[in-house]
């Protein structure tokens, strides 16, 4: 796609979405880093609504430890695969303290080392809490990249490399939260929300429909 029409998409979602920001709820880095790490396979939604209490008396590693896992798991049963998370957050909590000095690293293979922290939880955090232009890929990141035709791509690692590579410079920083936000409220997985979509005329998922009416009715 060339970068005139990149730029055009991209200036069409931002005046459509006012605050491309997240929309999980956090009180300092170590609460957000929590909060993508349970945000894998659910919504912010359900994130917000369990981390709710919990953040009352979590603020940071050190909290997290005496809590205890099975406490822990109390607060986010709500959330789907909470053992797991509720495992790798106490183990993440208690190498943060030991080697970190309960600080989050910045760099990215220190991050992709911590439990429960991939690719896109690193990448996610790295955008929001350190200001680094980086473009996590979602279910609602792929989708969208690919049903726009920003990428023809087949898993998220691809399309991410490849939507930093073509994005421009000044969209780097808030393409990641345009991207989820467009796919979470109009260009929905299911049934989604053409006839009110600012990218419509640039988007290669509309023209296909439109080219397939076309050759139905001729």
């Amino acid at each position: 796609m060339r970068s005139d029409k990149i730029n055009k998409i991209f200036q069409y979602l931002s005046s459509a979405i006012s605050n491309p920001t997240t929309e999980l709820k956090y009180q300092n880095p170590y609460t957000f880093l929590v909060s993508v790490v349970l945000s894998a396979q659910a919504t912010d939604k359900s994130v917000n609504a369990a981390t709710k209490e919990l953040f009352k008396i979590v603020k940071r590693p050190n909290d997290m430890i005496k809590l205890g896992e099975k406490k822990l798991r109390s607060h986010i049963k709500t959330i789907g695969l909470y053992n797991s998370k509720a495992k790798n957050i106490i183990k993440l909590s208690q190498i943060l303290k030991e080697k970190y000095n309960s600080k989050i690293p910045k760099n990215f293979e220190s991050l992709t080392s911590l439990p429960g922290v991939g690719n896109k939880t690193a990448s996610v955090y790295q955008n929001e809490i350190l200001n680094m232009p980086r473009i996590a890929v979602d279910t609602h990141v792929f989708r969208v990249s690919n049903r726009i035709g920003l990428v023809q791509t087949k898993n998220p690692d691809e399309t991410q490399k490849i939507l930093e590579s073509i994005i421009p410079k000044k969209w780097l920083k808030s393409a990641h939260h345009l991207l989820i936000l467009h796919g979470r409220y109009t260009c929905k997985s299911q049934n989604p929300l053409c006839d009110q979509c600012k990218v419509i005329r640039l988007c290669n998922y509309n023209n296909k429909n439109e080219e397939d009416k076309k050759n139905i009715s001729s």
